[in-house]
């Protein structure tokens, strides 16, 4: 037998065997994809901020959690548009789950913090705690 008449005997034996491996495999779980935000983190004399844009969701569907060391910010962007994937040209737009942890420069008073969504633009501001903080204390006796 020659490679010209082995050929089609190994396919018409390999495509069954290939549907049944097939058939057999479990599906595998999609992976959700999580979306990362841009930000800028500066200070003033008394603050730490934090400064993201954050466009296609509402304040309300913004979960912020702060330690006295670390910010993270979670949320989900909600299409309105339901198109057809392949009836894009360009799709750079992230909708979906995103988060971000920002780990902070200094210590801050995550009891004083303030969140305030706008346009867009999610600014949190973290009170600096006093490097000179003075406390009493009385002596019992």
């Amino acid at each position: 037998m020659n490679t010209d008449e082995i050929i089609p005997e190994l396919e018409q034996v390999s495509e069954p065997i290939a549907q049944l491996s097939v058939q057999k495999t479990k599906p595998k779980k999609e992976k959700t994809i999580e979306g990362t935000l841009t930000v800028d983190v500066y200070q003033t004399d008394s603050d730490v901020v934090i400064q993201s844009t954050i466009a296609g969701t509402k304040g309300e569907n913004l979960d912020i959690s702060i330690t006295n060391d670390m910010v993270t910010i979670k949320g989900v962007r909600e299409s309105d548009n339901q198109i057809d994937p392949n009836q894009y040209y360009y799709q750079e737009l992230f909708w979906g789950p995103f988060s971000r942890s920002i780990i902070l420069p200094e210590e801050i008073d995550a009891d004083k913090a303030t969140a305030v969504y706008k346009n867009g633009i999610l600014n949190i501001t973290l009170p600096k705690l006093s490097k000179t903080r003075e406390k009493k204390l009385r002596v019992s006796s």
